[in-house]
C-alpha cells in the first residue's frame, strides 16, 4: 500500500476500518480527503496560518493515519548517508535502528529490476539506479547454491524523512556500507528519483523474508506501520521502539488489528504535530496518568465486538507508568486484560523540561535535582518498574531495548502471543536531556546494558511455577560475573564507565576524572540491582 498513492486505503485505517469491504464513510471520508489536500497542502506550502479556516476535523483533534509521509525534512540537516553498496551484508540494522523512516530496504528478483530499470529513459539514470543494488551472501549468494535465483538487495534513502543524525552509520558499525555527506546542490533531487524509483519496485517476494531472521521484519510493507514525518529529535531514541514494536505487530498481525492508547508525552507530542501524523494504525492519546484506564474501555468494547485478535498497544514515558500513572498501570495489570505496554524509559521527563522522574538514576542531574555543593543530583534510587510489574499476578514482563534487536522483537512477539496483560519496558535514550550525541541512541543502549544500568530480562509466566523458570537474563553479558569486561581491552564496563559517556553524570566528576561519592552511590545501587536478578534467575 502507498501512503501517497492510494489515500482510500489511509483513511481506512485512521477510521478504524475492519477489514470488511463496505464503504461507510460519507462525509468523514470526504473530510480526510479534504484534509490531504487542502490542511497538510497549506502546511507543506507555509500558507495554513494566513488562509485555513478552523474546521470539522481540527475541532475534533482528527488527523487522518498516515499524512507525516507528506513532510518534507529535507532542508534541515547539512549531511545525508550514502550507501556504499559494495560494503553492505544485508543485515538491515540501519533499517531497524532509523528513527524516522527515512532508510528502506527492499529485496528484488533481477528479472523485477531489469524490467522497471527499462522504463528508464536516461542511460545515466539508468545506471546510477542499478548501482543501489548489491549481491550480498544472505539474500544472493545462500540461495544459489540451494539452486534458487538470488536476489538484490538494496538501501534507499528518503531525502524528504532523513534528519541527518547519523544513527544508521552507528549501527552499520564496522560494515561500513553506510556514510555521511555533505548535501550539494544536486543531493536531494537524485536522492528523491532514487526513492521513488524504489517505491515503484514491487514489494520483497515473502520467500526472502526469513522469520526466523527477525530484522527481515522492516522488508514486508504491512510492518511498515510508522511513516516518518515525526517532530522527534533527531536521532530520538523513542521514535525507534515505536517503529520496532509496530513492526513486529504489523507483520504478525496485520496493520488492521493493531490499535495505540498514548499517555501525554514527548511520544504524543512528535506524533501529532498538526497536522502530521506518522502512524498508520488509529491511535488516541490520553491524560498522562490513565492511558491504562482508557485502554480497559476500548479493550472491553474491542471484545464485545468480537476483535479479540486484535492487538492493543498502551504507550507511555517513565513519567507516566512509574510515576502518576502507576495506580493505572497496576490496575490494569490485577484486571488480568489482554493489553500491552510498552514503556520509553529515558530515566527523566524530557517532554516538560528534564524533571527527575523514579526511574532517574542516582546521581543524575535533572531540572529538579541538580548538581551543587550540598546535594549532587538525584539522590533517590531507581524504581525498578520491571520487578515491580513481575510481582502481579499472570503478568508477562520484558526489560529490553532497540539495540538488542533479536532480544527486542522476541520479547514484543512473546507479550503479543501472551493472553494477558504484558509489560515491555525499554531503554530509550533521550539525547538532550542524557547529554550525548545525536548518533548515540545505538550505542548509548548497549552500554546501558553492559554496564548493568539497564539489564535485560523477559519474564514468561508459561515458563513454569517459579520465578528461576520464569525469569531469563539472555542477552546479558557475562550473566554469571558482577561486571563485564571488555574483551578486547579488559577495561570493566561497570556503571561508572557508562556515567563517564553521558553529560548528565558529568559534574558527579572531579576535575581530574575521579567520581564523587553520589556515582560510587549510584554504582553500588546497579550492582544490587543485578545481584537481585541474578538471584531471582537462579544464577547465585
Amino acid at each position: 500500500m502507498g501512503v501517497l498513492s492510494d489515500k482510500l486505503d489511509v483513511t481506512k485505517v485512521s477510521l478504524g476500518w475492519n477489514g470488511e469491504e463496505k464503504e461507510p464513510y460519507g462525509e468523514e471520508f470526504i473530510h480526510i480527503e479534504n484534509f490531504f489536500e487542502n490542511v497538510v497542502g497549506a502546511y507543506n506550502e507555509g500558507s495554513a496560518e494566513i488562509g485555513l479556516p478552523a474546521d470539522v476535523d481540527l475541532s475534533r483533534s482528527l488527523v487522518p493515519a498516515g499524512t507525516g509521509a507528506l513532510r518534507d525534512f529535507s532542508y534541515i540537516a547539512p549531511e545525508i548517508p550514502e550507501f556504499i553498496t559494495e560494503n553492505c551484508v544485508g543485515c538491515m540494522d540501519c533499517v531497524t535502528q532509523c528513527p524516522d523512516t527515512a532508510i528502506l530496504a527492499k529485496v528484488v528478483d533481477v528479472e523485477a529490476l531489469e524490467k522497471e530499470l527499462a522504463q528508464v529513459e536516461s542511460p545515466a539514470e539508468r545506471e546510477a539506479m542499478r548501482q543501489n543494488w548489491a549481491k550480498t551472501t544472505k539474500y544472493h549468494a545462500q540461495y544459489e547454491k540451494k539452486g534458487q535465483a538470488g536476489g538484490l538487495f538494496g538501501i534507499f534513502i528518503d531525502p524528504t524523512k532523513c534528519k541527518g543524525c547519523a544513527e544508521c552509520v552507528v549501527a552499520c558499525g564496522e560494515h561500513q556500507a553506510l556514510r555521511m555527506i555533505q548535501k550539494e546542490d544536486d543531493t536531494v533531487p537524485n536522492y528523491r528519483q532514487s526513492i521513488n524509483f524504489f517505491r515503484r519496485l514491487p514489494e520483497t517476494p515473502p520467500r526472502f523474508i526469513q522469520e526466523r531472521v527477525l530484522a527481515d521484519m522492516m522488508l514486508a510493507e504491512r510492518s511498515m506501520l510508522y511513516v516518518g514525518g515525526a517532530g522527534s529529535c533527531a536521532g530520538c531514541g523513542e521514535a525507534t521502539v515505536l517503529r520496532m514494536m509496530l513492526a513486529a505487530t504489523g507483520f504478525v498481525y496485520g496493520p488492521e488489528n493493531v490499535g495505540i492508547v498514548a499517555s501525554t508525552g514527548c511520544n504524543t507530542v512528535y506524533t501529532s504535530t498538526y497536522p502530521y501524523n506518522p502512524y498508520l494504525v488509529p491511535w488516541t492519546n490520553s491524560l498522562f496518568e490513565n492511558s491504562p484506564t482508557t485502554a480497559m474501555g476500548v479493550r472491553a468494547r474491542w471484545d464485545q465486538l468480537g476483535w479479540q485478535n486484535k492487538r492493543l498497544w498502551v504507550i507511555g514515558g517513565d513519567g507516566a507508568m512509574l510515576d502518576i500513572g502507576f495506580q493505572a498501570l497496576s490496575r490494569m495489570l490485577a484486571s488480568g486484560a489482554d493489553i500491552k505496554v510498552l514503556v520509553l524509559d529515558t530515566q527523566v521527563y524530557s517532554n516538560t523540561g528534564g524533571q527527575a522522574s523514579t526511574a532517574s538514576f542516582t546521581g543524575q542531574e535533572t531540572k529538579m535535582s541538580a548538581i551543587g555543593k550540598e546535594i549532587h543530583g538525584k539522590t533517590e534510587r531507581r524504581k525498578e518498574l520491571g520487578l515491580i510489574s513481575m510481582m502481579h499476578p499472570n503478568v508477562f514482563v520484558a526489560q529490553t531495548t532497540a539495540a538488542h534487536v533479536n532480544h527486542f522483537y522476541r520479547a514484543i512477539m512473546e507479550a503479543n502471543s501472551f493472553p494477558g496483560p504484558a509489560v515491555i519496558n525499554v531503554y530509550t535514550t533521550c539525547q538532550p536531556e542524557h547529554g550525548v550525541g545525536d548518533n548515540m541512541s545505538y550505542h548509548q543502549a548497549k552500554l546501558a546494558v553492559d554496564s548493568r544500568a539497564f539489564p535485560l530480562f523477559i519474564y514468561d509466566p508459561r515458563k513454569g511455577a517459579t520465578i528461576k523458570e520464569r525469569l531469563s537474563l539472555q542477552g546479558n553479558p557475562a550473566v554469571k560475573e558482577d561486571w563485564y569486561k571488555n574483551p578486547k581491552t579488559g577495561e570493566v564496563v561497570d556503571f561508572l564507565a557508562f556515567a563517564r559517556s553521558e553529560g548528565r553524570f558529568a559534574k558527579n566528576f572531579e576535575a581530574d576524572g575521579n567520581p564523587k561519592d553520589a556515582l560510587h552511590a549510584a554504582q553500588a545501587d546497579r550492582l544490587a540491582n543485578w545481584h537481585r536478578l541474578q538471584e531471582l534467575a537462579g544464577i547465585i
